[in-house]
């Protein structure tokens, strides 16, 4: 049975008109109403009621000290976002490492810490977890908590917040309901990578755009991630499309190396541990050495480190190309510290890229959250309920919390 305080996020540009008045509020705030009607082109009556409401609901407050000398009028006083009194929780759960994330409205991380993901019974993990997020949550006692959101890899049902992880050994484990239990809010569980993507898209740069920042009608923008695990998510016209049956997988995609080695698939043959492994059996690093070891020894001039992580670039522009030219998007961007942590093998991704793509030659973008990006994702998915429908969204909070 579906727990009453588990949402199914919403990453995608929202069209209410509430959304769309703190969207602009949010991105180039403070402004005066006028200035929202003209952002969002809806009537003024309609933004005067939604400003009145998102006041009143505490998510924007008036700036009568900004006033223009001789302007006459509560429609000349500017509103913001009134991010101080709030906080939202985000939660990244990964295969070895649990990133803890609070967010403000306007998508800032304010802080974040990680802890090793507990493995063995699911049961217990999932509340050592949720236990972990309870207790830092109370470092935030003079703000109010609104949201918690999950990022996760594996399987996962948005409508329930239940996940299937092969890698943590999880099975329909109900990862949404042990957090809202424990916590007491309302929690929204994505896919790790569909959360990374909606941080590019709803707090990242927008290379198409429309008047008041929706994206263009049709347009789509590729996002590929590697790290530990690789994955990819499809944005079409500011929404990250998440299938019924859940995400896709390119964790099979052929990849040949002999450097490194693996099953002749990409994620086997790219991912940290292949790396390491690899630099391991070239005794370039001893056993429990981390990917940090491996970036320095090729920053200190260590050849053969530096072979192996061009080796890793070259296989990665060259799975990205395949995406690109089976899907063709209109924007591209890659993300994961596999592109990330080492921004000299870019030059390598790229012309890896451009050799095996066989379409007109297109840029790659990396992501705007750097190595942070899985923080910005478990950050935009506890923020997703309230950037979709912010009166709504503080009505459920209510309601969860008066339970």
């Amino acid at each position: 049975m579906r727990h009453h305080r588990v949402l199914a996020p919403t990453l995608a540009v929202s069209d209410t008109a509430a959304a769309a008045v703190f969207r602009v509020v949010r991105q180039h705030g403070p402004l005066t109403r006028d200035a929202v009607t003209a952002a969002t082109a809806l009537s003024t009556a309609t933004v005067n009621r939604q400003v009145t409401a998102l006041l009143a609901a505490g998510l924007l407050r008036e700036r009568a000290d900004l006033v223009a000398a001789g302007a006459i009028g509560r429609p000349r006083v500017p509103v913001e976002v009134n991010a101080t009194p709030f906080v939202t929780l985000g939660v990244h759960i990964g295969a070895t490492t649990t990133a803890i994330v609070a967010t403000d409205l306007l998508g800032r991380t304010l802080d974040a810490v990680e802890t090793a993901t507990p493995h063995g019974a699911q049961a217990a993990a999932l509340a050592t977890l949720a236990d972990r997020a309870r207790h830092y949550l109370t470092r935030w006692r003079r703000r109010r908590p609104l949201w918690v959101g999950v990022a996760i890899g594996g399987a996962v049902d948005g409508a329930t917040g239940r996940v299937d992880h092969a890698r943590l050994g999880w099975a329909h484990a109900p990862v949404g309901a042990t957090f809202a239990e424990a916590l007491g809010l309302p929690v929204s569980v994505a896919s790790h990578v569909d959360a990374m993507a909606g941080a590019e898209l709803l707090l990242g740069r927008r290379p198409v755009a429309e008047a008041g920042g929706a994206t263009a009608p049709g347009a789509t923008s590729l996002y590929v991630y590697a790290r530990e695990t690789v994955g990819y998510a499809l944005m079409i016209g500011g929404r990250v499309h998440t299938p019924a049956a859940g995400p896709g997988t390119i964790a099979t995609l052929p990849a040949d190396s002999e450097l490194l080695g693996g099953s002749g698939q990409l994620e086997s043959t790219v991912s940290d541990a292949a790396v390491l492994a690899a630099a391991r059996r070239r005794r370039i690093l001893p056993d429990g050495a981390a990917p940090a070891g491996l970036l320095r020894a090729a920053r200190a001039g260590d050849g053969a480190a530096a072979d192996l992580l061009a080796e890793r670039a070259r296989v990665l522009g060259e799975a990205v190309a395949l995406l690109r030219d089976l899907l063709n998007p209109d924007d591209l961007v890659v993300g994961g510290q596999a592109f990330t942590e080492y921004p000299e093998g870019m030059e390598l991704v790229a012309a890896a890229f451009s050799r095996r793509s066989v379409l007109a030659p297109r840029g790659i973008r990396v992501t705007a959250f750097g190595n942070k990006v899985q923080e910005a994702g478990a950050g935009v998915v506890s923020l997703s309920g309230l950037y979709a429908d912010p009166i709504a969204a503080m009505r459920r909070t209510d309601a969860a919390t008066q339970v």
